[in-house]
């Protein structure tokens, strides 16, 4: 069905195809030939998931009915229908009722029959959710031809304008009774967006001159081809907004925002320990900060304090002097404890210094959930469940004064959308799987198992990267958190790398 894998000569494609049908077959996944046979809906194990043979006959159906068999294709859709109700009917009975999987599609997937085989093997495993990655790398899951955004599409092959990958996989899911999620980076936005001369103002900076895209390129960020813009700044949440609500004219199951956060800097950069390591200082966000000012004493502090990174005992005797009508300088928060006489400069300065720099970083953080805050209430509004993915270890202090360099203060995010903690944790056992999601129950409070929605990594019968299995770790969870509703696995590519690979390397003709 046109799947290649062109770096390969002809017999090491062979090679590579021959490796992938034996392992995929070892899962259940694949089978070798179709003969007719009385339509019989699958058995399933503890964890919703078919047996091989069922696996192999599903499958070889599939391919014959792309082949033109016409009594194939009639048979291959009653198994799938009655796999549905039998997958609804076994989560429903098991724990978690909600298990979901998340998955990149990639251009070939629009072959025929290939996006059939992806959500099938999904659903062989036992899932009833899938989280699609829509937005990601700077680039849209939308069609060329009806992509109203600043991103370039995913698929980009000539001939193929029109395909609508997103709303092909969210209705192939439904025929297989999976809920359809759009994954979307959230405040990456990539680096194709950097590029653009008419976004440059847009980028998040910071009090050294770098943008987030310098500061990638300088190799002192995590992933050099993630670029975060100012979550202030109304041209990056009006291009955010204007894509959003065409995934959401595609109707989606629900919608998860990722990347809900400032760049993971490496080394020293790790720890945001100084008002010039902050990514406040575009215009946007200074214009915001400034105007949380309360008098004239106040903004004149804090131009200086971000533009100096300290104060000095000068300053207050100046802005005294600017504004003696002023008792002490104020700005939204600040309840200043009245003195009379006033504090001397030499006593008050380094007081109100380490109040404007946790003043500042609760800017920078305020910016992030407001963000998220604002890009979820349209989801929300038409009945569609919103999700907020995180890091459990993301809002942790660092030392005397520093934090995380994220800033990703999820124990603030609304709780009247999904919580989504990574807990990749890796200690060759659950328990520190288990720690992160405890803590994040924790925050949660009372009603936590209804929202908190933990993604652990792993793959199906077999530890990996010094990971337990994934039925080892659901064990733990089950034990640890009974009321959970929903957990998810990262990723699906980890379950069939074989055909994940096929599939992103092959040409789309």
């Amino acid at each position: 069905m046109g799947i290649k894998t062109p770096w390969l000569s002809q017999a090491g494609r062979k090679r590579v195809v021959s490796r992938f049908f034996a392992a995929a077959s070892a899962l259940g996944l694949l089978g070798t030939g179709f003969h007719s046979a009385p339509v019989q809906a699958q058995q399933l194990n503890t964890y919703c998931q078919i047996s091989q043979e069922d696996a192999i006959r599903k499958e070889n159906l599939r391919k014959a009915a792309f082949e033109g068999n016409a009594t194939a294709q009639q048979e291959y859709n009653t198994l799938i229908r009655q796999h549905a109700d039998r997958l609804r009917n076994c989560r429903g009975q098991t724990w978690p009722n909600q298990q979901a999987v998340w998955v990149r599609l990639y251009p070939c997937d629009l072959q025929p029959g290939i996006l059939e085989a992806v959500m099938d093997r999904i659903t062989n495993l036992g899932y009833n959710q899938v989280y699609v990655e829509v937005f990601y790398g700077g680039q849209v899951l939308l069609p060329q031809g009806d992509n109203p955004t600043v991103w370039p599409s995913v698929v980009q092959s000539p001939g193929y304008e029109r395909r609508d990958l997103l709303a092909e996989s969210i209705e192939k899911g439904k025929q297989r009774g999976l809920q359809v999620h759009a994954w979307m980076f959230s405040l990456n936005f990539g680096y194709s967006y950097a590029l653009r001369p008419d976004r440059q103002q847009v980028l998040a900076l910071n009090g050294k001159g770098e943008s987030t895209l310098t500061f990638a390129r300088s190799g002192q960020s995590s992933n050099a081809d993630e670029v975060f813009v100012d979550p202030y700044n109304p041209q990056a949440q009006a291009d955010y907004q204007q894509m959003l609500q065409a995934v959401l004219r595609r109707r989606p199951d629900g919608v998860l925002f990722d990347y809900i956060r400032y760049p993971r800097g490496v080394g020293g950069e790790s720890v945001a320990d100084k008002i010039e390591k902050l990514w406040i200082y575009g215009d946007s966000s200074r214009t915001a900060l400034f105007q949380r000012a309360l008098n004239g004493q106040g903004l004149e502090l804090m131009q200086r304090y971000l533009s100096r990174g300290y104060l000095t005992n000068a300053d207050i005797d100046e802005i005294r002097q600017l504004y003696p009508s002023e008792a002490e300088p104020l700005w939204q928060s600040r309840t200043p404890q009245a003195t009379d006489p006033p504090l001397p400069a030499a006593t008050l300065r380094p007081l109100l210094q380490d109040e404007l720099w946790r003043f500042s970083v609760a800017h920078a953080v305020q910016g992030v959930i407001d963000y998220l805050n604002q890009i979820s209430q349209p989801v929300q509004r038409q009945g569609i469940p919103a999700g907020a993915v995180f890091f459990p270890n993301g809002n942790q202090t660092v030392g005397t004064g520093g934090f995380d360099s994220r800033l990703q203060y999820w124990d603030r995010f609304p709780t009247s959308i999904g919580w989504h903690p990574m807990v990749y944790a890796v200690c060759g056992h659950t328990g520190c799987i288990l720690d992160e999601v405890r803590r994040v129950l924790d925050a949660a409070g009372a009603g936590g198992e209804e929202f908190v929605k933990p993604a652990i990594a792993g793959i199906w019968g077999k530890p990996t990267s010094n990971r337990p299995a994934l039925e080892v770790q659901m064990e733990a969870l089950r034990r640890v958190a009974p009321n959970l509703k929903s957990v998810s696995h990262f990723a699906y590519s980890w379950q069939d790398p074989e055909f994940d690979r096929a599939r992103k390397f092959c040409q789309l003709k």
